[in-house]
Parts: C-alpha cells; structure tokens; sequence
C-alpha cells in the first residue's frame, strides 16, 4: 500500500482474526505492531491475549482496564438522553466504538505509531465509527483496514493463513462460525449465519446472558434504584460505581429475561442487518430513567429531549460520538438533567422492568392541582379561557373553510 505505515496500534482481541491481521501487519507490510485490548466487560479473561501477542512477537502491549470509563463517560451520557436506535436497540456496541478509537490514538500518541488498525469488515458500521473517531481526534493519523486491502475472501482462506504461520487455530475456529458474537458490559451482539434468515426465531443457544422470560423466576423482585442528575448511583441503598452498577442490574436483568431484542436495524452503510441483542442492565437502566424524569422533568423539556433523542441516537449509531452535533446536544441533554434526582422502584418479572413507583425532592407533582377532591388552588374555570384562545385559530380555519365552501 501506497505510504506504508511503519508503526501500527492495533485493537486487538486476542481472538483468530486480530491474530491473523496482527500477523499479517507484521508479514505483509513489514510493520511494527502495538497491540491494545480494552476490557470493557465483555466477560472474557484477557491475560490469553497478551500471551498471544508475545508469542507473536509484539513488544509493546496495552491490555486496560476501562469498564469504569465506558460507563461513566459513555454509556451513562447516552442514557441521560434515553436513547435507541430506531425506536428499540440500545447502541450497545456503538457506544463502544469511540472510547476503544480514542485510547488507540492516545496509544500511537505515546509510542510513536503513525498508524492505527481495527479488525472490522467492509460491510458494516464498525469500521466508519472507528475511522471517523480517529479522524476526529488526529486528522493525520494513518488507518490500516485489512478486510477492506488484503487478499482473503473467506474464513477459509484465513485459516490457512494462520496454519502458514504458525498460528494455532482452535478446532471451534475451524469451519463457518453459527454466529459471531460482540459484547461489552452494556449488552451482548450476535449476528450472522445462523440468525441471517429474519423469518427464523433465534435459537435458544445464542442468548448467553438472559434466561427465557418463560423461565424466569415466578415471584417478581423490586428494587430501587437512586439518581443524581441523571445518573444512577445506587441501588437498594447501596451507592455503586458506574460500573458496578450496571454488572448488578445486569445480573438481576438476566434473573428475570429481561432486555432481549430481535432488530432488523438499517446499517449506516445502506444495508439491513438482523442483530440478537442482549441487554438487561441497560433496559431496566432506561425505564428507571424514564420514570425518574417523569417527576421531576418538565414537560416541554421532556418533549424537547424526546424530539432531539433521533438524532442523537443517530449520530451514536452512525460513528459522530466526536462531532460538534453531538456535543452540542449533549448539552442541551445533560442541562435538562441538574434536577433529575431521587429514587425509582422498579418490579422485575418475566422479560419486563415495570416502574411501580418514584420519589424526587425535586418534584413537580402536585396532588393539590390534580385531586379528583376539592382543592382550593386550582379554579377550573379558568379552563374555559384557556381553552377559547387555543381554540382561536382553529375557529378562524374552519370558519375560513366554510365561507371557502359556500362561495364554491
């Protein structure tokens, strides 16, 4: 390739593919490899990785800790503004994307590379969100794509790539994988083979972190979960860590079945895609939240942020975590949220997260205004003018109409 890089910070998993494309980084380019694993929750002992990458040869490993991170900067920001995708998905592996992308810049920053790689296939919308956060946080940076400039075609030919240089190919490697599988401490991702056909319910086999909901327990559990200004911060009493918090909802979502998703999502790239998620914690996360701002939020602000939530949704879902859009609605959201404290209970049961209550020192419900019994700070007769000057402009409408259609 034309201006070869000659030193690469690779994301890298510890897995056969970011094996094989570190190998061929060195191999085929003749580059010298920095290689960062980001523990994010995904569940998986990530010490096996680092022994890979010496075995490789690498010299310089980054293998970090950054759950508490991606909470609190990440997944928590995105929830103030309640986001989905598409009316469902939860951005899970989205969200992800930019933290991983900003500690590899930061990785090249420290140790001289000129260059940055992610193992992400040509077809999806992993790798526009890694390019554009790089791109967005060194305009400079060089970005090796090997799916989208090597020779391979198929999981076939990566295999014997791997066999060729040495690179051990467990034999659950071998062969077309069911599915492929992402996951981090917000949710868990499955997608392809076994789940491409969109008219075939997913297997039982692929959910990893939720049991049915017909399995789950039949007496329902409460808790109740505290907030400051948007944020969660205990549950049951206990104050928690960002991340700490969101493993305990996740263990008590993935008790009771709840926060699994069936989407057949539109790709940024312009395809549809069908995706198995899971995500417990983050569903109960986002009904609390929603049920906290109902006490506390006003109603043109909570309109506000449900009209702007699309587009911020988008931005995430498209790769613009680093994009001034972005922030700019970022504050807009998080300046709605310096009132949104107080404590949701929350009844958990067969697949659901339910609110069944909510107290806020900073209320805005007033039982004297909506009491069905006497009150004496309310006259409802001040409904009637009320009324007649919002109805002003729909009498002159139809009264226009009218005139319209006798003189027709």
């Amino acid at each position: 390739m034309a201006d070869t890089p000659k030193k690469i910070v690779l994301a890298y998993s510890g897995g056969l593919d970011t094996s094989i494309i570190l190998k061929w980084l060195q191999m085929e380019l003749g580059a010298e490899v920095v290689v960062f694993t980001a523990d994010l929750g995904q569940g998986e002992e990530l010490e096996p990785a680092r022994q890979k990458a010496v075995d490789l040869g690498v010299k310089e490993i980054f293998v970090e800790d950054l759950r508490e991170e991606f909470v609190r900067d990440y997944v928590f920001p995105m929830f103030r503004a309640n986001t989905v995708y598409e009316g469902r998905y939860l951005l899970g592996t989205a969200i992800a994307r930019p933290l991983i992308a900003k500690r590899q810049i930061e990785i090249a920053r420290l140790t001289g590379a000129d260059a940055v790689c992610h193992g992400a296939t040509g077809k999806g919308n992993d790798q526009i969100r890694f390019e554009l956060a790089y791109l967005a946080l060194d305009p400079e940076i060089k970005i090796v794509a090997p799916w989208r400039q090597w020779e391979f075609g198929s999981r076939t030919d990566l295999i014997a790539y791997a066999e060729q240089q040495g690179i051990a190919v467990p034999e659950d490697k071998r062969g077309e994988a069911p599915f492929s599988v992402d996951a981090n401490l917000l949710h868990t991702s499955s997608e392809g083979k076994a789940l491409e056909d969109p008219a075939i319910e997913a297997p039982e086999f692929v959910y990893q972190r939720t049991v049915r909901p017909e399995d789950a327990p039949d007496t329902p559990q409460i808790i109740t979960i505290g907030f400051e200004k948007g944020d969660p911060v205990s549950i049951d009493g206990e104050n928690l860590s960002p991340a700490s918090l969101l493993t305990r909802l996740n263990e008590l979502g993935g008790k009771h079945g709840i926060g699994r998703l069936d989407l057949l999502e539109n790709r940024f790239i312009g395809m549809k895609s069908r995706g198995i998620y899971e995500t417990p914690g983050g569903t109960i996360l986002l009904s609390a939240h929603r049920g906290i701002e109902e006490i506390t939020l006003d109603g043109g602000a909570a309109h506000l942020k449900d009209e702007l939530m699309p587009r911020y949704a988008e931005l995430i879902y498209n790769g613009f975590w680093f994009s001034p859009e972005r922030e700019m609605l970022q504050a807009a959201i998080d300046a709605s949220q310096a009132m949104v404290s107080g404590e949701v209970r929350v009844k958990l049961y067969k697949g659901l997260a339910s609110i069944i209550g909510r107290t806020s020192p900073n209320s805005l419900y007033s039982l004297e205004h909506v009491t069905f019994e006497d009150d004496v700070v309310y006259d409802q007769k001040d409904a009637d003018g009320f009324i007649e000057l919002t109805a002003l402009r729909l009498r002159l409408l139809a009264g226009r109409d009218r005139s319209a259609g006798k003189n027709s």
